[in-house]
């Protein structure tokens, strides 16, 4: 089934025929770029000596108000085909970028999946980073297994009272924390190496809205229980 006819990649669930409409996210049927740049101000461990190969894609499943990339967020960009963003991501690497950083990518997966293996095919070797607000569904970010290295993932709210206030949602945490779940399943603990192909694992940054010292208490807890979570049940499955 094409998931654009009935589109449910994010949270939001809108259910609209992305070929005939679009919803809360307005992005269409095809991926739209915004920018495409060696990025050389992401974490260093990111960035390393030459750029991170940053892919900025229009539009945004959130709506936050404090937004750092208003104009991309809604609808600054260019539309291309599949075959076209697969030799995007070939120049990235041809300019020497250390990783391929696809920045706000969820409503464009099934696309950037298609992509990415295609670029693979003639070549694509440096790790993929998926640069996300966490705002995910689990079958989104499934259908990116084993293809993604680098899970760099924001987390913005830690309980329900701001997360409607500043972006527009009311299940931030509760998809958020499953997102971070299922990502960190899939890639592990952070082993990343400057500029190395062999990095693989999960960043997760902790947005503060303001000095809300409890607040990021309460985000540092919340990531503890997710990852003891995890790690017991790896023991019981080996058991």
């Amino acid at each position: 089934m094409n998931i654009l006819k009935n589109c449910t990649l994010c949270p939001r669930m809108c259910h609209v025929n992305r070929y005939q409409k679009v919803g809360y996210c307005k992005a269409g049927s095809k991926i739209k770029l915004a920018l495409v740049s060696l990025h050389h101000f992401e974490e260093p461990f990111i960035s390393g000596s030459k750029g991170s190969g940053t892919i900025f894609f229009s539009y945004c499943n959130l709506g936050c108000i404090y937004c750092q990339n208003r104009k991309i967020r809604d609808g600054y960009g260019k539309e291309i085909m599949i075959k076209r963003f697969s030799e995007v991501l070939m120049e990235q690497q041809k300019r020497g970028a250390h990783n391929i950083n696809l920045v706000t990518p969820t409503h464009y997966v099934p696309m950037i999946r298609k992509g990415i293996i295609k670029a693979k095919r003639i070549g694509l070797n440096i790790p993929i980073i998926y640069n996300t607000s966490s705002y995910e569904n689990f079958e989104t970010i499934q259908m990116m297994e084993g293809l993604v290295d680098i899970y760099l993932v924001d987390f913005k709210y830690a309980k329900n009272s701001k997360q409607e206030i500043y972006s527009n949602c009311q299940d931030y945490f509760s998809y958020a924390s499953r997102a971070i779940e299922f990502m960190y399943q899939q890639v592990g603990r952070c082993k990343i190496e400057n500029g190395s192909k062999k990095s693989k694992g999960m960043i997760i940054i902790i947005v503060i809205l303001g000095f809300i010292v409890l607040e990021l208490v309460l985000y540092i807890v919340m990531i503890r229980v997710l990852y003891f979570k995890i790690q017991k049940r790896k023991i019981n499955s080996q058991v």
